[in-house]
């Protein structure tokens, strides 16, 4: 019912706006502007998709890597008061083959394989969590709350998964260095250990753990989240290239070891087949120096490095490619 002088700029309206949008007119936005909004919309991660991404990327990480973790656990475990009985990496590697087979060096995989997906998908299950709580309106999550998610994420994995797995890990590992192992295998070590110590037995170590993984994922989040941020600038949804994806878990792995090893070291220690000898983490702490050095907080840096580095950069690498495909055939939005 407008006016004839009135129509011609009520047309020329309706064509301009159905061509280019405007958002002159107080009225809704057009219809193309509503479809096109989600295109700029943040993309935040379902915590079911992490929980599976991470499950998959863990247990495929530690088949690869597990190797080095034989390593690093039997040269810190190689205390010098012994005296070692280690010289060296090579030297691990040379005497467990020596004396087990290529076979030996992968002692103790199906306590960690068993741990490993769980740990990696509560891990980033817990992290996308709280991160899809603590990102900005544009999908950025800055790098003091990636320190704060990545210490939740730790802390909830060193209690639920890590501490009973990576006790049962070691001493897998260091009842191997015995005449004669008592331990025929995983449920058979894990039913030893519960009879002769009860459930707690699996829980040796757990405030070390809690400190150590807490941190570790503190500082690996935190490197990830700095280097992600740097790398897409003003744009959250910007793709990373999955070689850059592990470059950056590199870097975080490498700097979550120079981070944390004394605390690694602890645990070990803890939840070795003589941790009966230290009375709490401190009194632990407090023997390694009195009686080692401070240098023993770092016994099997090299190792753990290499591990950890190439375990990240895998995990990471992983986790976002399986992503990407869950979100192909698992729509949550």
């Amino acid at each position: 019912g407008a006016p004839d002088s009135d129509r011609p700029c009520v047309a020329r309206s309706r064509i301009l706006d159905k061509k280019i949008c405007t958002f002159i007119s107080p009225f809704p936005r057009p219809r193309c502007l509503a479809a096109a909004a989600p295109a700029g919309k943040p993309r935040l991660t379902h915590p079911g998709k992490a929980i599976l991404a991470g499950g998959i990327a863990g247990g495929i990480e530690i088949c690869i890597t597990f190797p080095t973790e034989y390593v690093k656990t039997q040269l810190q475990l190689d205390e010098k008061a012994n005296p070692p009985k280690y010289k060296g990496i090579g030297d691990c590697v040379k005497q467990t083959v020596q004396g087990h087979g290529v076979k030996g060096l992968y002692r103790g995989l199906s306590s960690l394989l068993y741990g490993s997906i769980p740990k990696s998908a509560v891990r980033f299950g817990i992290f996308e969590f709280l991160s899809n709580h603590a990102k900005d309106e544009s999908g950025r999550l800055d790098s003091t709350r990636g320190l704060l998610c990545g210490l939740g994420a730790g802390v909830m994995e060193a209690v639920l998964v890590v501490c009973p797995m990576e006790t049962v890990k070691v001493k897998f590992i260091h009842d191997q260095t015995s005449a004669n192992p008592k331990y025929k295998g995983f449920f058979h070590g894990v039913r030893e250990i519960v009879r002769a110590q009860g459930l707690s037995g699996t829980y040796q170590g757990l405030t070390a753990t809690v400190l150590k993984q807490g941190s570790n994922q503190a500082i690996r989040f935190f490197v990830m989240t700095s280097l992600k941020n740097w790398y897409k600038g003003d744009n959250p949804n910007k793709a990373i290239n999955p070689l850059l994806t592990g470059a950056f878990g590199a870097i975080a792995g490498a700097a979550s070891v120079f981070g944390n090893t004394p605390l690694d070291v602890i645990k070990t220690r803890m939840q070795g087949l003589e941790a009966h000898k230290y009375k709490s983490t401190l009194d632990c702490a407090s023997k390694i120096l009195r009686h080692e050095g401070l240098a023993a907080f770092y016994k099997g840096t090299v190792p753990r490095l290499g591990r950890v580095c190439l375990d990240v950069a895998i995990v990471f690498i992983i986790y976002e490619e399986v992503v990407k495909v869950l979100n192909t055939v698992w729509k949550t939005e």
